[in-house]
């Protein structure tokens, strides 16, 4: 079911901003997308709606918080997006997810979530200018299992071009990204 949420809260998302900002280009459009269709935003919602009362877990997820992990969340919302889908159909489903998206959905139109993928825009420049691609790698795990921050650097032609953490590998890449894509622009 979490593999069907996924598709049809993409869909849903990807319809909206194509019919709400028709003129703008496929990539800022899947930029605007991305932004909205994430662990943290699913988590959120997932939250809200006290979703993690409703999960039954084992008894060492349960004792681990499982409840209340922001992975775990964000695939429960998913799954319920698709059971929700395959229950009502594609119309009523779109309905909820809208509304439960409301807010993200109006922070993007109203410019308050700021469009930049570091990740992207740090493989673009170094693609296009020297053909070669940034790497990440995973160097630190900090805290206990439940509520683990990462540490990531980014390597280009082997040399470390800069470092960021997070609450996840991705959120750590990320944040290397942006400490790279910051370091470049001062140079420029």
């Amino acid at each position: 079911m979490e593999y069907l949420g996924d598709a049809v809260l993409e869909l849903v998302i990807s319809e909206y901003f194509f019919k709400a900002f028709p003129d703008y280009p496929e990539g800022k459009l899947t930029l605007m997308r991305h932004n909205i269709v994430n662990e943290k935003s699913l988590f959120q919602i997932a939250q809200s709606m006290d979703l993690g009362s409703y999960i039954k877990l084992g008894r060492g997820e349960s004792l681990s918080g499982g409840s209340s992990k922001p992975s775990l969340l964000a695939d429960a919302l998913e799954a319920l997006i698709g059971a929700l889908f395959m229950d009502v159909g594609y119309d009523r489903a779109r309905d909820l997810v809208l509304e439960l998206f409301k807010p993200f959905l109006e922070a993007v139109e109203q410019g308050d979530v700021p469009l930049l993928d570091y990740k992207t825009m740090l493989q673009e420049k170094y693609q296009s200018g020297q053909g070669i691609l940034p790497v990440y790698r995973i160097i630190a795990e900090y805290g206990p299992p439940h509520d683990k921050s990462f540490e990531a650097l980014v390597e280009v032609d082997h040399k470390e071009i800069g470092r960021g953490r997070g609450k996840s590998k991705k959120e750590a890449e990320q944040s290397a990204a942006k400490s790279a894509w910051n370091s470049l622009t001062k140079l420029e």
